[in-house]
């Protein structure tokens, strides 16, 4: 457990908007300097959260209709997911305690 997953338009309503956890949407492109630095805290929070969030990883290029229907316009966005609607997104890099506690709010965890 705690791995991130693939997403791609062919799989994204199945892995993300029917999930029964709350899913944590990377999205992101291999030629995005800002993405690449932000991957092993997507991975970290994967592994810390394991059982009580889904963490996806689309890459932009490879899930075109998923990111336009999400109006993802700017990478690294990190959109969460609640129900198969997004509760928060965070646009470009961000600190791991301040996606933490995004995650934690979203998931409930906190007052």
């Amino acid at each position: 457990m705690g791995k991130a997953v693939v997403v791609t338009d062919e799989n994204f309503e199945e892995e993300v908007l029917r999930s029964n956890l709350p899913v944590m949407v990377d999205f992101w492109a291999p030629w995005c300097s800002p993405c690449k630095a932000i991957a092993p805290l997507i991975d970290e929070l994967a592994s810390e959260y394991g059982g009580r969030l889904k963490v996806a990883k689309a890459d932009v290029q490879e899930s075109q209709m998923a990111a336009t229907r999400h109006r993802i316009t700017s990478i690294p966005a990190i959109l969460l997911f609640k129900d198969g609607r997004v509760v928060d997104e965070v646009i470009g890099t961000v600190a791991v305690d301040e996606l933490r506690a995004r995650v934690d709010l979203a998931l409930g965890l906190t007052p």
